[in-house]
């Protein structure tokens, strides 16, 4: 072999190696856009810390967003779509009706995006992804290499949005069916759950917790009852630990002590393999915050739409034209 060829094989693994390093089975990549529009994810970051910054609720809202559209069909943004005449929009699903926020966010996300690309080359399904990540970085959690290289559905499914999502009401038993159903096991399960150190839960989805059960703190039920009264005020709001705009581990402390807003949350303090994972993470911010980031990624690889199916939408909400 003459130096020339030598030089070409070391090339060429040392493309192998970086290819390798940053993709992954899903057909995703950590540095998809750094040579296409290396500008993308520092606008993202942008506009997220300054809408975090004016509403810090917000931050939450973009981390469910990317929940909700990965459990429907994969991480495709179809959970954006709005209502058309062949489009049953999952805005309109139970999980998501008059509680889904932030899309407004995800529209000037790409406006700003698309501007600085010069054409529309990021995917709402990855504006999604990054801006979860973003939003959780924002309010103190941890940051991890989003894969991106997804692509944008031409469909959604309300019918399956609700068959696929959880309901607040769920035993432990369905809730670990639904996330094995996505291809996640119960560290995920309890770990994804801990999203719930941000944001707020409304009153409908909790009314029957704070008045029918006897796994709660009486002083606390009490407390939400206040705020959530037995008939009317549905969309009255509770946080769903102390602090709900910051990323920490008082979720799990508040389950230890009954003190779960949702039948879904306190439900994980009631199996062996559930109740010891709270407890670990009730004492220690450091590998919850580890293990949260590497189960994001694990759901993020959901049934990503890559290479030619799916679309890179120009507008978020609508499908592209077809002319």
């Amino acid at each position: 072999m003459n130096i020339i060829s030598f030089l070409s094989l070391l090339v060429s693994l040392a493309i192998f190696i970086v290819s390798a390093s940053s993709s992954s089975d899903s057909g995703l990549s950590s540095s998809y856009y750094d040579q296409i529009c290396p500008e993308a994810l520092p606008t993202i970051k942008l506009v997220v810390e300054d809408t975090v910054a004016q509403e810090r609720r917000m931050g939450a809202s973009l981390l469910r967003l990317h929940f909700h559209d990965c459990f429907v069909n994969g991480c495709d943004a179809s959970v954006l779509l709005d209502q058309t005449s062949t489009i049953d929009s999952e805005k309109n699903a139970a999980s998501n009706l008059n509680s889904a926020r932030g899309f407004e966010v995800i529209d000037k996300i790409k406006i700003e995006v698309d501007k600085v690309c010069g054409r529309p080359i990021v995917s709402c399904a990855d504006i999604l992804a990054i801006a979860a990540r973003d939003s959780v970085v924002a309010l103190g959690g941890p940051w991890w290499k989003v894969k991106l290289g997804r692509r944008d559905s031409t469909t959604a499914s309300r019918t399956t949005a609700n068959n696929k999502m959880m309901t607040p009401f769920m035993d432990l038993p369905a809730i670990i069916k639904n996330f094995e159903d996505q291809g996640l096991d119960e560290k995920d399960l309890v770990v994804l759950s801990g999203a719930h150190t941000l944001g707020f839960a409304q009153c409908r989805t909790f009314r029957s917790r704070i008045y029918n059960v006897t796994n709660i703190d009486p002083a606390f039920a009490s407390h939400l009852q206040t705020i959530c009264p037995q008939v009317g005020g549905d969309t009255m709001l509770a946080p769903l630990d102390p602090t709900p705009s910051s990323f920490d581990v008082k979720y799990f402390s508040n389950l230890v002590s009954k003190k779960g807003i949702l039948s879904t949350d306190q439900a994980l303090f009631n199996g062996k393999d559930t109740s010891e994972l709270v407890l670990k993470y009730s004492r220690n911010k450091k590998e919850f915050s580890r293990d949260f980031a590497k189960s994001m990624i694990k759901m993020g690889d959901m049934k990503p739409l890559t290479g030619n199916k799916g679309e890179i939408r120009q507008d978020c909400r609508k499908v592209n034209l077809k002319y």
